[in-house]
């Protein structure tokens, strides 16, 4: 049994954002269900691989879909969201380990994301939901084909909107100088 259940069965707002200065950034996931809002910490390579994943099985479900099942081949404009997060961005929990699947019978998508618990971080790993006898807090959310193909195209770009790459090694550009290595140490 889960410490904590975050539910948003039909979320009015499902997204990623983030708070700090391009490579100081922080990333959240926001859940806005019924005038409540839930924030949870998340790294970036979570946010960009959740987003692939999301479309990699937004894609599968066309490709095996004979019926009505709701998933447009690419996001709708009037369900584009670029606004900011609702602030204050207070975090419940940080994430750990996620999991997602098609409700077939509700055309949904559901995604649930674990707490990160001290032990995990400890261990430097995330051990499956369970396995370790801890109870971790969980965020759960339930999105239409539609929103989520949203939320994967907007989390695609907030991971981007970070700082630039150096065209030689592609190491993120700093604001305070780059030393690139293919220069051997010679700022860039």
């Amino acid at each position: 049994m889960p410490a904590h259940v975050y539910d948003h069965q039909s979320p009015e707002r499902f997204v990623v954002g983030t708070v700090g200065l391009p490579g100081e950034r922080t990333f959240f996931l926001q859940a806005t269900s019924a005038g409540r809002v839930d924030s949870f910490v998340l790294e970036k390579e979570q946010v960009e691989v959740l987003a692939e994943r999301i479309d990699e099985l937004l894609d599968l479900v066309r490709a095996r879909s004979t019926g009505e099942h709701g998933v447009p081949p690419q996001p709708l404009p009037e369900l584009e969201d670029n606004g900011g997060l609702v602030t204050p961005v207070d975090p419940e929990f940080r994430i750990g380990t996620m999991s997602m699947g098609w409700d077939t019978e509700n055309h949904r998508l559901l995604l649930e994301c674990f707490e990160l618990t001290r032990a995990d971080a400890e261990s430097g790993s995330s051990s499956e939901p369970g396995d370790d006898g801890q109870e971790r807090s969980v965020l759960r959310a339930m999105l239409p084909g539609p929103q989520a193909r949203e939320f994967a195209r907007r989390a695609l770009q907030v991971v981007s909107a970070g700082r630039g790459e150096c065209p030689l090694c592609h190491q993120p550009l700093d604001a305070a100088g780059h030393v690139c290595p293919r220069l051997n140490g010679v700022p860039r």
